[in-house]
């Protein structure tokens, strides 16, 4: 889902802020009352037909409280919730959840790795740097595990993340380390064999994407490496990736609902950071709130020192375009966020990205589209605009100035274009939406459309995180909640977008109730005869690349021993896929947003 509990405040985007303080003077510092008198409205038995974002308050309970209130500290409500005071913000928390907010140590000090040895030349060993595992993001691994040797794949160890609810923080492994993020607050470093952990970083925000590695010069003028990433309010960070000490940071976008998502690219030492801004949707629902002004983008930096080199936007400056019956000024075009890691193609010097819906009218022409980007200049070269969508909270009977002529449908790409290449030797981009819907684009011909395939029903809620390519195959999950049944993969011909096979969804491997699905909205990685894909009920399944028979699973839906010491358990697959270096697989179970299950656990699988 496009982040934890999205929607799980909106009525506080329908109060002032002064109004806010106003009631709390009169007494409505219970959480109880607080609930109550903002957010009842829209939390209390939602109508699926115009409510389609916001959950029931009975499917919060599942929270866990620390994510509640981060969510409002400095989270996706963070706008919302402003005026409100810090033991108001711990008393929604414990209202909703049914438990207190706890103090947080992120630091890992259990199994500290004995030594911390220079890192090696990452091209020689086994890697998934970055997203995808590399700059054209095929999310394909090729290597020691492969359709053959996966009967011998067993879980090796266990890796607790203190305070996450929602696991989404790809991890990378680069020359025998592996980095991870955590949405609580904490980037750390691991022995990607043994688990131990080398060091922990606290950024200024929680991390809910991917790290990429590439090398550094340091200030003694020695040559090392740097973990780049970025954290969930903007901020992007080279970090020494031997010692865990902080190299430099860059505010990368001051708007106050700007929503670091997607992770960082770096290529030929420029990191390009991608930038959604999801939390003016939610906002907007206010019919006092001046929509809207958040200008999704990719910004390149300097990887030695920070400095940025170009800022693409992927809307013009907002104009005003008129006032709402309160006089309030009103904006546009606006939104348009970049939710995924950008993809480099190298032959013809081009960034791709895809993006989401725009906030505001006029229709900028770049909303749910894939864009190409000189990588030199940062100018656009050229754009295909699948679906015009224009969409924000609070459009349903309301009267809202904020609202679009046409409202939504909300269909965002949530997942990175790959690059990849035929059996034939034509090159194509494929990437997968919200829609339902999967393209091939020819980069060739400023990204004609060459198929589309039709992969299930669609739905504005939860996320598509990624298609992958290999064995001449694009591979296509089937995700979406509420309402849509979810979950099944297609395999796809490259060369025609013909339908080479399909698998429906399989048996539920969770108890029944809030959060169980078959949704399978994470990305999915391929390896040389199968392919991985995650589901919502905790099952990662793997499926023959020709057949689509499931010929391993593995079910999550269980607490784990840990080698840090941290209390963990599985949960919902979705978000990142599974990551593959070596003879070694590494998976993320636990990402919650608010239609999933809550887990905090990383783990490592092994060819024995």
């Amino acid at each position: 889902m496009r982040g934890m509990i999205r929607y799980f405040f909106l009525c506080l985007g329908i109060v002032t802020a002064a109004n806010i303080l106003a009631q709390d003077g009169q007494g409505a510092t219970g959480g109880e009352a607080l609930y109550n008198t903002r957010c009842s409205t829209c939390h209390e038995n939602p109508d699926p037909e115009t409510n389609t974002h916001a959950p029931a308050r009975a499917d919060m309970a599942r929270f866990t409280p620390n994510s509640v209130y981060a969510a409002m500290r400095d989270g996706l409500m963070r706008v919302q919730a402003s005026g409100l005071s810090d033991e108001n913000m711990r008393a929604v928390a414990a209202f909703l959840t049914g438990a207190e907010v706890a103090t947080l140590d992120l630091e890992i000090t259990d199994n500290l790795c004995t030594d911390n040895p220079p890192l090696g030349n990452i091209d020689l060993a086994p890697a998934w740097n970055g997203w995808g595992p590399d700059g054209r993001n095929s999310r394909y691994a090729g290597g020691a595990i492969s359709r053959d040797t996966l009967p011998n794949l067993r879980l090796k160890w266990a890796y607790g993340l203190p305070g996450e609810a929602q696991a989404r923080a790809q991890p990378a492994i680069v020359a025998g380390r592996l980095f991870v993020g955590n949405s609580a607050g904490a980037l750390y470093s691991l022995d990607a064999e043994s688990g131990c952990t080398y060091w922990t970083f606290l950024p200024r925000s929680g991390i809910r994407s991917a790290v990429s590695v590439g090398p550094y010069r340091y200030e003694d003028g020695s040559e090392g490496y740097a973990a780049y990433f970025q954290d969930a309010q903007g901020n992007a960070y080279a970090i020494n990736a031997r010692t865990g000490q902080a190299l430099w940071v860059r505010k990368v976008d001051n708007h106050p609902n700007v929503r670091g998502t997607g992770a960082v690219t770096l290529h030929e030492g420029v990191l390009y950071v991608p930038m959604s801004g999801v939390g003016e949707e939610s906002t907007s629902a206010n019919p006092d709130y001046s929509c809207c002004t958040f200008r999704g983008s990719v910004t390149a930096l300097d990887g030695q020192t920070g400095d940025v080199i170009w800022k693409y936007y992927t809307v013009p400056e907002p104009q005003q375009r008129g006032v709402s019956a309160t006089g309030v000024p009103l904006y546009g075009p606006a939104g348009v966020g970049v939710w995924s890691a950008p993809t480099i193609d190298d032959d013809r010097g081009l960034l791709y990205v895809a993006t989401g819906n725009a906030y505001a009218d006029p229709d900028p022409g770049t909303s749910d589209a894939v864009i190409a980007i000189d990588m030199a200049s940062g100018e656009q070269v050229w754009v295909n605009q699948l679906l015009p969508d224009v969409w924000i909270m609070g459009c349903g009977d309301e009267v809202n100035a904020n609202c679009p002529v046409d409202v939504g449908p909300d269909f965002d790409f949530s997942a990175s274009p790959l690059l990849t290449t035929t059996a034939s030797g034509r090159q194509l981009l494929i990437v997968p939406q919200k829609s339902g819907m999967a393209f091939a684009l020819d980069p060739n011909d400023g990204g004609a459309l060459v198929w589309q395939y039709k992969a299930g029903p669609g739905s504005p809620v939860g996320g598509v995180w990624g298609a992958a390519a290999g064995n001449g195959l694009a591979y296509v999950a089937v995700g979406g909640y509420i309402f849509t049944e979810g979950g099944g993969i297609h395999g796809i011909d490259l060369e025609t977008g013909a339908r080479a096979w399909y698998t429906p969804p399989q048996d539920l491997l969770c108890a029944a109730g809030p959060g169980c699905s078959a949704t399978q909205s994470a990305a999915v990685t391929a390896i040389d005869g199968a392919v991985f894909s995650g589901a919502a009920d905790g099952g990662m399944r793997v499926y023959d690349a020709q057949t689509g028979e499931v010929i391993w699973t593995f079910d999550a839906n269980r607490s784990f021993e840990t080698v840090n010491g941290v209390e963990a358990n599985g949960a919902s697959f979705d978000g990142p896929g599974p990551v593959i270096a070596g003879n070694m697989v590494y998976m993320l179970s636990g990402n919650a947003g608010f239609v999933g299950r809550p887990g905090n656990v990383l783990l490592a699988f092994e060819i024995q």
